[in-house]
């Protein structure tokens, strides 16, 4: 509104700056004298650009002031912009998930195993087998001309900074591993992200497809010729089949829980390095603590078998490859999936959620 205490006359603005439009002004003014005494209320529509004007010679003229004098105007002196807000950096990524959002990312990576088509899970179930049995291969390569040589703990020490190679290749390239399989699944299906029988399909295919691709591997490695001499094998492969129905079963257990840490430290990782320090260091630990893998031993033991150890299918199936089986589900499952879904999931919030 124009203040004064001459006749009244009406302006109608319509223009357009920087592309915003300014509409609806309705400029009542009053003029008195030749210094007007101008104050600008603009509609509450519109941006705040402040209006001058001035009159000359019987006309009055008003034009607006650029975006940067924003703020309300007297006689025609526009009040300076506020300092634009300082623009931060967006915060770099964690280089490893916290304990919650690792768990999430577990789940989100079981749904997507449990969703998959049988066919690609049967495939990369045969790829993550024959990564696992090349480096069972390089590590016995390695270690067998060494046995007798430096005293069995750096044997072990030796073949287990070797083996963990193969879990890596697994989780960067993409494969899928029964026993980390036992842990990841089960999150998705407490969650409701995924079925039972989406479990049960991705734990069977892949169990079948890692049984495959060993062999494969264990084809290859005879036809190569490059373990012929090597007493490694054999002797692994009448030493795993010799053990206690009981002490295969458990030494599963205490193997997989630390495989499916080296796997779910892994996922939390958001880094190459971080990603391999959090696959080694577990699987390195089992190695060498002479732990019962069950995909590893489909290597190792079809590998002696095929160089010549005295062991039977029979011997190798229900003597080894079952308890260690049965060990690497219940951990994976029990230790893992539903022990973090009491802390960070669905188990839990159920817990809480029931009457005292």
């Amino acid at each position: 509104t124009f203040k004064g205490t001459a006749s009244t006359r009406r302006l109608a603005l319509h223009t357009s700056l920087a592309s915003i439009q300014v509409q609806d002004f309705v400029i009542k003014m009053l003029l008195a004298t030749s210094q007007p005494r101008v104050a600008i209320k603009q509609h509450p529509r519109a941006r705040a650009y402040p209006i001058a004007c001035s009159r000359r010679r019987g006309f009055i003229s008003c034009s607006i002031a650029a975006p940067s004098s924003f703020g309300t105007v007297n006689n025609g002196k526009p009040e300076p912009a506020p300092p634009a807000p300082a623009v931060l950096p967006p915060a770099p990524a964690p280089g490893v998930l916290p304990p919650p959002l690792a768990y999430q990312q577990a789940v989100t990576l079981g749904a997507a195993k449990a969703a998959m088509p049988a066919w690609k899970i049967l495939l990369q179930g045969i790829q993550a087998g024959m990564y696992i049995g090349i480096a069972g291969f390089v590590s016995m390569a390695v270690c067998g001309p060494l046995t007798g040589v430096l005293a069995p703990p750096l044997v072990k020490l030796l073949m287990g900074l070797i083996f963990p190679f193969g879990l890596m290749i697994t989780l960067v390239c993409g494969a899928e591993l029964f026993t980390g399989n036992t842990a990841l699944v089960p999150t998705a299906v407490y969650e409701k992200k995924a079925t039972w029988g989406g479990l049960a399909k991705n734990w069977f295919w892949s169990y079948i497809g890692n049984f495959i691709g060993s062999l494969l591997m264990v084809g290859l490695v005879v036809a190569s010729g490059l373990l012929a001499g090597n007493q490694m094998p054999a002797n692994m492969a009448v030493a795993k089949t010799s053990l206690p129905w009981a002490q295969a079963f458990f030494r599963g257990i205490l193997c997989n829980w630390l495989v499916c840490c080296a796997v779910w430290m892994a996922s939390a990782a958001t880094t190459l390095p971080g990603k391999t320090i959090g696959a080694w260091v577990p699987v390195t630990a089992f190695v060498i603590a002479g732990c019962e893998h069950s995909v590893a031993n489909m290597c190792f033991i079809s590998m002696g078998m095929a160089l010549g150890a005295k062991v039977t299918v029979g011997e190798f199936l229900l003597n080894n490859l079952l308890p260690v089986t049965l060990g690497n589900t219940l951990a994976g499952v029990l230790f893992m999936a539903t022990a973090y879904s009491l802390a960070y999931g669905a188990l839990g919030a159920k817990q809480a959620a029931a009457p005292a």
